[in-house]
């Protein structure tokens, strides 16, 4: 067997990605689900007028490697300058960046045991050392997380606001407030992916330059171009500049920048899926309380349902979804992994929904 030359951080770490696909789980299971309810993308698609753009672009060009006419847009959105925005692939990507510039071995980085991993895939995968707090009252705990970053030194910190999974969020002034604990060297990475779905007042008003966050946005939610990965980030201009060292310049493909250009210009087609999506976090809540599940409340496009046991039941409820055909997801730490994670569908998904969901929880009561 051939042996390869791999530096001797990479030749410890696990071969292993944060997710497993629904499209992974299909080929397993030699199926398509019949409803897809686990990753948090929009159903109901980006504007119409994102798909023209889209299918109008030269894709035989690369795309501008300066993302120049969609940062210009996405600052007079926000009301600041080009230089404060970054654009990356997704948030995911713009995670492996900030890691990358950062993070080196053995530097400690904090987040919250049971939140988004992809920031600790990408933290672990440059030698950082993870250090977690729980979640307080199945939200995240800004100053339990500053409390630790002040303790280990960290580097960065991890929030997000709204939270995944479970749907929670802190209102933009008690973000604010729990800045002034944020110990000196510290850089909050403030996730606001799901922030098009959360109530006013979410967004803390933080202004762009503050060098003490840096906070990441995305087109995969509300938006609805999760497939075509766009994501950006706000930013003092400094900070905002040293992506330039590390990033891929052409990672944005032409496509993906035309439809973010035409989606972020047309805010009454968003704001008519953000209705939606207030509709089906309704149904979803009834669907669980019909089936003696409790729904937690949500500032996102997915509700957490409390199946009110221990992860081991929920695991089962779960594998009984998949296992009829419907993709949903759980948190993965305790006390969270009690519940599963269920994202907003349309009309058609959730009937489904409603219809399997009682034999899901019967198979996994006999065990």
């Amino acid at each position: 067997m051939t042996k390869f030359a791999l530096t001797p951080l990479a030749a410890t770490l696990p071969s292993t990605v944060p997710f497993v696909g629904p499209e992974t789980q299909e080929r397993a299971m030699d199926r398509a689900f019949d409803a897809r309810l686990g990753a948090n993308e929009s159903v109901f698609g980006p504007s119409p007028k994102a798909l023209a753009a889209m299918k109008a672009a030269e894709i035989w060009m690369y795309g501008d490697p300066e993302n120049y006419d969609l940062r210009l847009a996405l600052a007079g959105h926000h009301g600041i300058s080009a230089d404060h925005i970054i654009v990356g692939e997704g948030i995911d990507g713009l995670l492996g960046y900030l890691v990358r510039l950062f993070v080196g071995q053995g530097d400690a980085v904090v987040t919250s045991d049971g939140a988004y991993p992809t920031f600790n895939y990408h933290a672990v995968g440059f030698g950082g050392t993870l250090h977690k707090v729980p979640y307080k009252d199945d939200h995240e705990d800004p100053v339990a997380l500053f409390f630790k970053a002040k303790e280990v030194g960290a580097k960065l910190v991890y929030l997000a606001n709204p939270d995944n999974p479970m749907g929670s969020w802190h209102d933009g002034a008690t973000i604010k407030a729990a800045l002034d604990d944020l110990p000196d060297g510290t850089l909050l990475i403030l996730d606001e992916a799901y922030i098009d779905c959360a109530p006013v007042g979410t967004a803390p008003n933080i202004a762009a330059d503050d060098p003490r966050v840096i906070r990441l946005r995305t087109f995969s939610k509300a938006y609805g171009l999760a497939g075509a990965r766009v994501g950006y980030a706000i930013g003092a201009p400094d900070l905002i500049a040293a992506f330039n060292k590390v990033r891929n310049h052409f990672g944005m493909n032409r496509a993906a920048q035309s439809g973010a250009l035409a989606a972020l210009a047309d805010q009454t087609y968003l704001q008519t899926v953000v209705s939606k999506i207030e509709t089906a976090r309704q149904t979803i809540s009834e669907i669980g309380r019909e089936n003696g599940l409790i729904p937690l409340p949500s500032a996102t496009n997915f509700v957490a349902l409390d199946c009110g046991r221990d992860g081991a039941h929920a695991k089962a409820v779960l594998g009984g979804l998949v296992a009829r055909g419907i993709f949903v997801r759980m948190p993965f730490s305790a006390p969270q992994n009690r519940c599963i994670r269920v994202s907003c569908g349309t009309d058609l998904n959730l009937s489904t929904l409603r219809r399997i969901l009682p034999d899901a929880i019967a198979a996994a009561e006999k065990g």
